[in-house]
């Protein structure tokens, strides 16, 4: 395996083990400290195997990763340490589920109509333009130019949430077309079927 490679499959295996510290944040609303790595194991053992220490130290990273983003926090309850999220967090929490929506669910049958994002983040914000083409190519999104991506199902959701978290909301535009000139590669890139 390429040293590029090898580097890809770390940073998968952290984007995985943060999201599922996440939406196990998410999914209890508060959890103790000492139960986040049990839980976390559950939903990730194909990624982390039988080195359970090495889930516990990643959990641990995640979570001061998450908290630096501002989407967790501690606080302390009788006595103990526990994890919750915060309102930012759980604005994540909802863009990393309508992305695994999108993903994972694409209609039989397409309407006709292409969903068009694009998108002008000025040169100082670049990690975050980084960051929306990212999430673009995660989900499948079609680069049609530089800062403009095509999809042909309906996401909506997905980007006002995007554009929520990212703080980007007057930097991108989503519109809905009937047609996009010469789109056989397109179609073609998507199988795309309209309905009947």
């Amino acid at each position: 395996m390429g040293k590029t490679e090898s580097h890809a499959r770390g940073v998968r295996r952290k984007r995985y083990v943060k999201d599922a510290v996440l939406s196990v944040i998410g999914a209890a609303g508060i959890i103790a400290v000492a139960a986040l790595a049990p839980n976390v194991f559950q939903i990730l053992p194909h990624i982390i195997g039988k080195k359970r220490y090495k889930l516990a130290f990643q959990a641990r990273t995640a979570v001061s990763r998450l908290i630096v983003k501002g989407h967790v926090r501690f606080v302390q309850r009788n006595g103990k340490k526990y994890i919750e999220l915060t309102s930012a967090g759980r604005q994540a929490l909802l863009l990393e589920q309508e992305k695994a929506k999108l993903t994972a669910h694409q209609p039989k049958r397409w309407d006709g109509r292409y969903r068009i994002v694009m998108f002008d983040i000025p040169q100082q914000r670049r990690a975050t333009r980084d960051r929306i083409r990212r999430l673009m190519q995660e989900c499948g999104f079609l680069r049609l130019q530089d800062s403009v991506w095509v999809y042909p199902y309906d996401c909506e959701e997905f980007i006002i949430l995007a554009k929520a978290e990212l703080q980007i909301g007057k930097d991108v535009l989503y519109v809905v077309v009937e047609s996009i000139e010469n789109d056989g590669w397109v179609r073609e890139r998507f199988r795309l079927r309209k309905e009947r």
